[in-house]
This record gives structure tokens, sequence and C-alpha cells, in this order.
């Protein structure tokens, strides 16, 4: 498999070939795993929020996280890289890779084996986008770290909400975290990257405009999980 920094285009050839070799849940049988995805500001909380009470209400048990942040440990990793001073682009990849790893191993394979729904708000391809994309570290190489991170375990839907750099920031208003405050070239380049990930694979990912409805969205949501067998 070629490697070296692949540009939109060039990953969204490879995306196919790439995710067809993925293992699903290993030994998970019943669990289910849901991860959202998108730019800052896209309104990916809410479609969590209304996911959670879908399934909830169809009977099953919800363990709702994110990332980072869905652990103690993931949640210092979000207050250094967010919140705090200057962090190289490769550091930045290391230390968001870590959190997946501490974070699958403590809590999301735990719920998935005993059955629960996962919903996530982020995961890997968050990394894939932002620092592979948007630090120009490479797709290739940010997507081996986080899937040896995670040791393979990826969503059995990622619901991509789209929104663009210019709505996001003026979504967010005046209140940016630090990768928040990136040019909007750098949000534009994430944006067209999970795009092309999601054009790659569609049978694993489900892309939405951010800019409708929120309810709108979450039906667009459950037709495509019920149409899977995920919800009744």
């Amino acid at each position: 498999m070629p490697r070296g920094r692949l540009g939109h285009a060039a990953y969204h050839r490879l995306w196919p070939a790439v995710s067809g070799g993925w293992p699903r849940l290993g030994d998970v049988t019943d669990g289910l795993f849901i991860a959202f995805e998108g730019g800052d500001g896209a309104g990916k909380s809410t479609q969590v929020a209304l996911l959670r009470d879908a399934f909830e209400a169809a009977g099953r048990t919800v363990t709702v996280t994110r990332q980072p942040g869905g652990t103690e440990l993931g949640q210092r990793i979000r207050d250094l890289v967010l919140h705090g001073d200057h962090v190289a682009p490769r550091a930045e990849a290391l230390l968001f890779a870590a959190d997946k790893a501490h974070h699958v191993e403590q809590l999301i394979r735990p719920a998935l084996r005993q059955g629960d729904v996962v919903v996530t708000d982020r995961y890997t391809d968050s990394s894939v986008a932002y620092q592979g994309a948007g630090r120009h570290l490479g797709a290739q190489e940010i997507h081996d770290l986080n899937l040896w991170a995670v040791d393979g375990l990826v969503p059995d839907l990622t619901v991509v909400v789209d929104i663009s750099a210019q709505e996001g920031r003026r979504r967010r208003g005046t209140v940016h975290d630090r990768l928040e405050s990136e040019e909007d070239e750098f949000h534009e380049s994430i944006r067209a990257h999970y795009l092309a990930m999601a054009a790659g694979n569609p049978e694993r990912y489900l892309v939405v405009d951010g800019t409708r409805p929120p309810e709108e969205l979450h039906e667009q949501v459950v037709t495509r999980l019920s149409a899977m067998g995920m919800l009744p």
C-alpha cells in the first residue's frame, strides 16, 4: 500500500481499500457503535442527545461519550491540547491517539461487550481530518496511528454533520478553543477530507446537511439506522 502524504482525491481513491480491511467489533456481539463527526459548531452534540433518546425509547442501554474527554485522562488531554499553550502538530496527533487508546480500552469496548449502544461525539476520523489533512501530517500516517491505537475498532456507522467553516465560526461566536481559532482554510480542508472519506465508503458513512433543522437530521439518522436493522 503506498505511503506518504495523500491529498483529498488520492485518499478518496484509497479509502475503500483501507476501510475494507478494517475489523468491525471483534469479540463484540450485541453492542452498537455510532460516531458523529464534523466541523466545530456543526451540531454534533445535539444529534448525539437525540439519538441517545431514540435508542433508550427502543429499550437499549446507551453510553454517550466524546473524544477527547470521555475519561479522566481524556479530560486532562482535552484541557492540554485544546485550552493550553502551543502544541507541536506531531505531539498533538500523538496526544489525541493516546486519548483514543485509553478511551477504547477503559470505556468503549467494555460498554460494547455488555451489549450497550455507544454513541460518541468524535472518533478516529477527527484525527485523520484535523491532524492528517488540517495539519498536513498525512492522512495515511494518521489513519495507521489511530487504527493501531484503538486496536482496529471502527463504528458501525459514522454520521458526518456537514457545515462550512464560515457557518461553524458564526455559530461559535467569540468563544474558540485552540483548534477552533484556526483560519477558515484549515477548517475547509478538514471539511473536504470528511466528505472524501464518506464518499470513499458510503456503506459506513452518512452525510447530513448541518444547516437543516436538527429534527430533520435526526430523522435521516434514524432512517439509516432502521434500514441497517439497528433501530426498530
